[in-house]
């Protein structure tokens, strides 16, 4: 007779070996969409197990950053080769952790691949600069070196992408890792470092201790010994960690909140508008930081691609992600479920229509999962909380505007500043709406989401604080510079005092 496998018991990872956390307590990591099926156990982690990573990895910072950065690469480069090896499996283990359809999950894990092949190969171009000298016989350039430990805290909804924009440039540069993974999804992060351990990473430059914000998060971002912190999250959560940085002068780098919008202007593409507005909303079941969470939409075209957007979202299939023909998962979480129902009624309230969806769906199959209708809210105020405010659910708000003006000034109202769209066939527009719009990444005629990684990501005002991940400008945050002279005329040279009469070369 069969019977039902045991759930993996999962432990910490702090020099290399997997240990029991001090705390003994575990958390539950269960599949949203049938909370019936426990995907794994995971340590509850105290201050004193982070107490232990940190020390594991100030111990081996002091050989890893004079490893050589091509060879730091090296293993970075047979990561990837095994992460693409095995990419399925690591999708199917992401779904089940958090939810989203495998389409989507598959392409975090490429995202993963992609990133870790593209910090392999800066391995060879960690460049720093070279200048002439403003004296004779004298010698002037830059390096890039090592931070020493960074603390990582990531989110639930990309638990291997994210964590990988963090890693693989900290790795690459020098530095050691603390990593808190997401308790909701910790696997996919326990996945990626298993990997990168294979691939032949000493003890102790990557170390995972998983857990609560509150219990596990706080000591590590208040260690005196971590030289800078990464932070993905909530707006609130991150300027905790700010604060909590300043007191020491610890430099933190912070991707936050997102109130993403797409503008559709009269001349826009409706068929490509609607695809990039679906997609947007309703991708991730809208939980992403770059979400299109607001459309504003000219009142020439509104009518009709309200229609066609309601018409799309209705026929869209809520279900389990493993499920081939499911275009929408569950939300993480019942706290999240609550949320996202909380703004479906404040947007009732306010006076938005709320023309399709908007209720938990609990029958049959769905009775063990947190699901929800995808909403659609027409006729709204710029002004109204629901567009106004992270929602971080399937729920999109329609705003009609009547000049282009107007539609930037609705962009540009909000408090976050990640990412935003326009759909036009002007590109006089096309350019304007990218120099005035005040988000970190502005696209045209494509929806808010699909970054890619060989670019800066992040965001202005709430969203970020001048800090990108991605491409080259993440080795930014994970090194600082150190500028060289090398004096070789035998003789006291005096910068800015000796710098005439250069006859004197040839004395």
């Amino acid at each position: 007779m069969a019977t039902a496998a045991v759930p993996k018991v999962h432990k910490n990872f702090i020099n290399g070996e997997w240990i029991e956390s001090r705390s003994a307590g575990t958390i539950e990591n269960r599949n949203p969409a049938d909370t019936s099926q426990l995907v794994g156990m995971f340590p509850s982690s105290s201050n004193e197990d982070v107490n232990l990573a940190v020390d594991a990895a100030a111990e081996a910072y002091k050989k890893w950053r004079l490893v050589p950065a091509p060879k730091r690469a090296e293993i970075l480069y047979r990561a990837a080769e095994t992460l693409v090896k095995r990419k399925e499996d690591l999708a199917k283990d992401m779904t089940r952790e958090m939810g989203k359809p495998l389409s989507e999950t598959r392409g975090d894990v490429q995202e993963a691949i992609d990133m870790t092949y593209y910090m392999a190969g800066e391995g060879r171009r960690l460049f720093g600069q070279t200048t002439p000298s403003e004296l004779p016989n004298k010698f002037a350039m830059s390096v890039r070196q090592p931070l020493g430990v960074v603390g990582m805290i990531t989110p639930w909804n990309f638990p291997m992408a994210i964590p990988s924009w963090k890693l693989m440039p900290a790795l690459v540069s020098g530095d050691t890792v603390v990593i808190k993974p997401a308790q909701d999804t910790p696997l996919s992060t326990y996945n990626l470092v298993q990997i990168l351990s294979e691939a032949g990473l000493p003890a102790g430059v990557v170390n995972i201790v998983s857990g609560a914000g509150s219990v596990a998060g706080a000591p590590l971002v208040a260690h005196p010994n971590v030289a800078a912190v990464s932070f993905t999250g909530s707006t609130e959560t991150g300027r905790l960690v700010s604060l909590a940085c300043a007191a020491s002068f610890k430099p933190c780098h912070l991707e936050m909140g997102g109130k993403n919008i797409i503008i559709v202007m009269d001349d826009a593409n409706l068929d490509l508008a609607l695809d990039g507005a679906v997609w947007g909303g309703f991708g991730t079941t809208g939980q992403r930081c770059t979400a299109t969470s607001r459309i504003a939409v000219h009142h020439s075209v509104y009518k009709e691609f309200l229609d066609r957007f309601t018409e799309r979202a209705k026929a869209l299939k809520v279900g389990d992600g493993l499920d081939p023909d499911t275009d929408m998962g569950p939300v993480i979480n019942e706290t999240q479920l609550q949320t996202v129902l909380k703004y479906i009624q404040i947007g009732k309230d306010e006076g938005a229509r709320l023309v399709t969806g908007g209720r938990r769906i609990e029958s049959g199959p769905y009775s063990r999962g947190f699901f929800v209708e995808p909403a659609i809210f027409a006729d709204a105020s710029a002004k109204m909380r629901i567009a106004r405010e992270e929602i971080f659910g399937p729920v999109v708000t329609l705003i009609p505007f009547r000049s282009f003006e107007e539609a930037i000034e609705i962009a540009n109202g909000v408090s976050y500043g990640l990412s935003a769209s326009i759909y036009t066939r002007d590109a006089n527009r096309a350019f304007t709406a990218m120099r005035d719009i005040e988000t970190g990444i502005v696209y045209v005629n494509a929806p808010t989401i699909g970054a890619e990684i060989q670019l800066p990501f992040g965001g202005t005002k709430n969203t970020g604080n001048g800090h990108r991940e991605a491409g080259t400008a993440a080795i930014e945050f994970y090194t600082e510079w150190k500028t060289l002279y090398v004096d070789y005329s035998d003789r006291l040279q005096r910068a800015q005092i000796d710098t005439g009469g250069f006859g004197r070369v040839s004395d």
